[in-house]
């Protein structure tokens, strides 16, 4: 006989739940309800059968009698709709007094333990759909993402943003400090990236006058897999004219603490071991200040690679002085940034696309946000002037010929955007999987990524 087609008119198992949970023991309601969902549970009691059947909203306990089965043999695993009358029973357990079951999708290959779930880390990874069948917290983890999301595009919406989309694959790839995938269009014939951001075509919507836009999507850099990396992953960037760097500050911290608030009801999160307060205002420092406070800044080559020589970091593998400054910094500062904190006035060989400080050019109005040793946004005054943008590309061209294989390759058509003229704008990209891993109090971007990037099984 055909399983059903659909399951119409059904409640949420955690509404029902509650209204079981007002009566007395013992009692019934008056209203019947329709459930489905999955029997993760089955206990045979003689004349009762008590099955827990978990769908997205929790889990609820049902009373059935095996003569109203009417022959269906109810398995682990299995999905079943149920119609019958809230109650609660003689122990105080909420639950659903079954006058009908039907089966929905009967399950053919065995559950893994029903109490303790998937424990194999890797296996979770592979195998999602199991863990979020198993695990509540899991649900709860996806559930938390989707809050922080959907809190992101409602501030930036009643800021009066417009939310656009920019080409994944492009003909040139730019905007952050990436090796990027090499794709193959066969009707281009031509090879073609996958991006590695979205901030040279936002800001030339910018330039085209849409004034305040924002891009939540995904964004591919062909790098290393950490707790913190991953070669796909989402990012919010909002590009908004007539700001600068200060202006995105207070809008970064505006958005952050809305997401918590919205996420997990609070500002306060446990983080790698951590108590974190994530409400306004963050501790603001400058990168040069950091790093002399930890005696590692200098603008020679030769003095800065001593002094992290002689600090014990190995050296080998940074060509440029950049790469040396970037590797003191992530070394020496970032770890030990535990509460929010803004490092702003970054070097100008490290920004390609930031303004210049006004007391100190050689510095530029660039900030990160960083968090439990974990840099998580990165904003600029974004330079506006096509002439400098050239030169600052020419300058990477140099850096990239010195052996950075991640600086910046250029963008000829991005330089002739600029040329007919953008205003002054701030600009930002937040790590959506990063900010997810703090408010959630995730140890691994993993976690909080349903379909995690892994390596072939062995």
């Amino acid at each position: 006989m055909p399983l059903p087609k659909r399951f119409p008119n059904r409640d949420e198992i955690a509404t029902v739940r509650a209204e079981a949970d007002a009566l007395e023991p013992d009692a019934e309601a008056e209203a019947t309800r329709r459930l489905a969902g999955r029997v993760l549970a089955r206990r045979d009691m003689g004349k009762l059968m008590f099955l827990d059947l978990v769908d997205r909203s929790g889990r609820i306990q049902l009373l059935v009698r095996p003569d109203d089965l009417g022959g269906v043999d109810v398995d682990l695993g299995d999905i079943v709709g149920v119609e019958g009358v809230p109650t609660k029973s003689r122990r105080g357990e909420p639950s659903l007094a079954v006058r009908s079951l039907e089966l929905l999708a009967k399950i053919h290959a065995p559950l893994p333990d029903t109490f303790h779930g998937i424990t194999d880390v890797e296996q979770r990874y592979r195998r999602r759909y199991l863990d979020l069948m198993m695990n509540e917290e899991s649900r709860e983890l996806a559930a938390t993402r989707t809050r922080i999301v959907r809190e992101i595009r409602a501030y930036l919406d009643g800021e009066g943003f417009l939310e656009v989309e920019t080409p994944i694959l492009q003909p040139r790839y730019g905007g952050g400090f990436a090796e990027p995938f090499v794709t193959h269009s066969n009707e281009l014939d031509r090879d073609l990236y996958l991006r590695i951001a979205d901030e040279l075509y936002l800001k030339r919507l910018i330039v085209g006058g849409l004034e305040k836009v924002y891009e939540l999507g995904k964004d591919f850099r062909n790098e290393s897999i950490s707790y913190k990396h991953s070669p796909e992953f989402t990012q919010v960037e909002w590009y908004e004219a007539y700001a600068d760097y200060r202006d995105t500050m207070e809008r970064t911290e505006a958005l952050v603490e809305r997401a918590a608030l919205a996420a997990i009801g609070a500002t306060s999160v446990s983080f790698r071991g951590h108590e974190i307060d994530l409400s306004r205002p963050w501790r603001r420092a400058k990168f040069v200040d950091l790093l002399e406070e930890k005696g590692v800044w200098s603008r020679d080559s030769q003095e800065l690679r001593a002094k992290l020589q002689a600090a014990g970091v190995e050296t080998k593998s940074d060509t440029t002085w950049a790469q040396l400054a970037d590797h003191a910094y992530s070394h020496f500062v970032e770890p030990e940034l535990i509460q929010p904190t803004i490092v702003h006035d970054w070097p100008l060989e490290m920004s390609p696309f930031a303004r210049t400080t006004d007391y100190d050019a050689t510095l530029v109005e660039r900030f990160e946000c960083v968090v439990g040793g974990m840099e998580f946004a990165n904003a600029f005054s974004e330079l506006n002037d096509s002439v400098e943008q050239a030169e600052r590309f020419a300058l990477q061209e140099t850096e990239r010929a010195a052996g950075d294989v991640e600086a910046e390759p250029g963008d000829p058509d991005f330089v002739e955007a600029l040329s007919y003229g953008m205003p002054p704008t701030g600009g930002c990209g937040v790590g959506v999987d990063r900010l997810a891993m703090v408010l959630a109090g995730s140890d691994t971007i993993r976690d909080v990524i349903l379909f995690p990037a892994l390596r072939e099984r062995e």
